[in-house]
């Protein structure tokens, strides 16, 4: 399987996970602000295995959440490209994680956009979604950004109904 890996924008880039990234990946999946909207922190061998599933999404579709640094190799965040299901059926998301003292300043926005980007490139024409909780504003502020609109609400999980942003991407 071809390796995808978005572009570097003005201020980012990115590479594949590796188990080096573990206490990074662990302090931000661990942290209770950053995680709000999901069931609960990850502890750090949830966090390790959220680094394994990566490296395997990588070797079986080229793509997955990346590391998402500064230019100068400060950690950032996650971000990237999986697949997931919405109401039982496949689609392709981006996702996007930001360390706590950075957000607000635009860096989720501008990796979504260059993980548009390459999907744009490498993967169209395709839906592109975005499957945020529904409380979750900046993550849905985020997905408009990139042009998505309210498309459908997944009712798979019986703890909540999330709400999916997509945007039909065609061929750069």
């Amino acid at each position: 399987m071809r390796r995808l890996l978005p572009a570097p924008t003005d201020r980012l880039r990115f590479r594949e996970m590796s188990t080096d990234d573990l206490d990074a990946m662990a302090a931000l999946l661990g942290d209770p602000e950053v995680m709000a909207f999901y069931p609960a922190p990850k502890t750090r061998e949830e966090s390790r295995a959220w680094i394994e599933g990566n490296r395997e999404r990588y070797a079986e579709h080229g793509h997955g959440l990346w590391i998402v640094e500064t230019h100068d190799g400060g950690f950032v965040g996650d971000c990237g490209i999986t697949w997931q299901a919405v109401n039982g059926s496949p689609v392709l998301e981006v996702g996007y994680h930001v360390r706590r003292d950075l957000q607000g300043r635009g860096f989720a926005t501008e990796a979504a956009g260059a993980c548009l980007a390459l999907v744009k490139q490498e993967l169209s024409p395709t839906l592109l979604t975005a499957i945020v909780h529904p409380e979750n504003l900046a993550s849905r502020r985020v997905a408009e950004k990139l042009g998505m609109t309210h498309i459908d609400d997944d009712r798979a999980h019986p703890w909540i109904v999330r709400t999916v942003m997509g945007i039909t991407v065609q061929p750069a």
